[in-house]
């Protein structure tokens, strides 16, 4: 009867394999592994096929057609930044069992006496460093299994770019082999450091590199921001607008005449997993995108320098879209935007004319999109008076269209 068991190798060697395990590969008619696994069992009887990453097609081909007993070496947990996820998109999973073990990143947080289920896994492979350290600064603690296109240097010389310098750092390099070695460093150290290729790197956030400025996710005081003050999307208009566009954390986001950036940067707190495209034209505001995205180290808003709608064709298609100014060329935004959202995709528009208000309400009713709109008048105390007197601003109309 045929049947493939997935088992993991622990950090010392065949000791580390459970009675059941060892069973289980002695009985078995073929034995899978890369050669350092396979180098565990030199007594063993049957067949050998050694496997890397240009032969995994090879072994799900000998697999679908192999009709005794197969036993696939893995390291750790199959199914933890391993081969499980890839035999069981190629195979009938009723014909798989897996056998973890402890993995490396596991054996890594005990060596450093660390509690590790509020942690972060990054596995590098298929990454670019800049997705990685995204991942790292949204979060306190990450663990990472580094590759060497992304080495722990390059991931510390990219934390130092961004002025994220908050972190211990533990390289842990050679796991459970005699080379074992644990180093601890802060994220400059690291930055000059070599590392080995087996490799889990653990970092755990200590400070904020601004604590005094410790700010909140949602609702960022206007004064925290430089802008252009006329073009500025209000506190308040700017929480409404932000609950009005119902992000959810992978998805992409068009702010188109992103004026500041405040949109922009409050929605990559929202959007830890997502993309933001910050579209502007006027070179001032660009100056002061360019500096706010890094006073509030942005991770995923990609600046996109130009004039919309022809800046957009090179843009992937958006969940959601934000227009805080069009430039006069409002029909032909949304037009655009209309081309490239799925059913069920969202646009919010903030107006402050009724020119405005009622161009944008005509295109939503006349393309067929579900229209909501909200005016929110807003007034503020002045606390540097005597009085406590409110100072009212223009009212925002803010019109969002849901795409049926």
């Amino acid at each position: 009867m045929k049947s493939i068991y997935v088992i993991g190798a622990g950090m010392a060697g065949q000791e580390g394999f459970t009675a059941q395990a060892l069973g289980l590969i002695a009985a078995s008619d073929i034995l899978f592994g890369t050669p350092r696994l396979l180098d565990l069992f030199p007594d063993y009887q049957n067949e050998k096929q050694q496997i890397d990453d240009q032969s995994m097609g090879l072994m799900i081909e000998r697999l679908r057609h192999f009709e005794g007993h197969a036993v696939v070496l893995a390291s750790g947990d199959p199914l933890f930044f391993g081969i499980g996820r890839f035999l069981l998109r190629n195979l009938p999973e009723a014909l798989i069992e897996f056998l973890p073990n402890v993995t490396s990143v596991q054996y890594a947080f005990a060596k450093i006496r660390e509690p590790w289920d509020d942690a972060i896994f990054v596995s590098t492979h298929g990454r670019d460093v800049k997705s990685v350290v995204d991942r790292v600064v949204a979060n306190d603690k990450a663990a990472i299994l580094t590759d060497e296109a992304v080495t722990p240097k390059m991931i510390a010389a990219e934390l130092v770019a961004r002025n994220r310098l908050g972190y211990r750092v533990y390289l842990c390099e050679d796991l459970g082999s005699g080379a074992e070695k644990i180093r601890l460093a802060n994220v400059k150290e690291t930055a000059d450091l070599e590392a080995a290729a087996l490799n889990v790197m653990i970092l755990i956030r200590e400070y904020e590199e601004d604590e005094q400025r410790a700010l909140p996710v949602f609702g960022i005081p206007d004064d925290e921001f430089l802008s252009v003050k006329k073009t500025m999307t209000r506190e308040e208009v700017r929480v409404v607008t932000l609950a009005k566009l119902r992000l959810r954390h992978d998805m992409c986001l068009w702010d188109i005449g992103a004026g500041s950036g405040s949109i922009s940067i409050e929605a990559d707190y929202l959007l830890p997993q997502g993309r933001v495209f910050a579209i502007e034209r006027n070179d001032e505001s660009l100056g002061f995108i360019r500096e706010n995205l890094r006073r509030f180290n942005a991770r995923n808003v990609t600046l996109v320098t130009g004039s919309a709608p022809e800046c957009l064709d090179e843009l992937p298609d958006p969940d959601r879209v934000f227009i805080g100014g069009s430039g006069g060329h409002l029909w032909e935004i949304l037009e655009q935007v209309d081309q490239r959202l799925a059913i069920g995709g969202l646009v919010v528009l903030n107006a402050i004319t009724l020119d405005t208000l009622t161009a944008t309400n005509d295109y939503f009713s006349n393309a067929g999109y579900l229209v909501e709109v909200v005016a929110l008048n807003v007034a503020r105390t002045r606390p540097e008076t005597n009085y406590k007197m409110f100072e009212a601003y223009n009212p925002v109309y803010i019109i969002t269209g849901v795409k049926q």
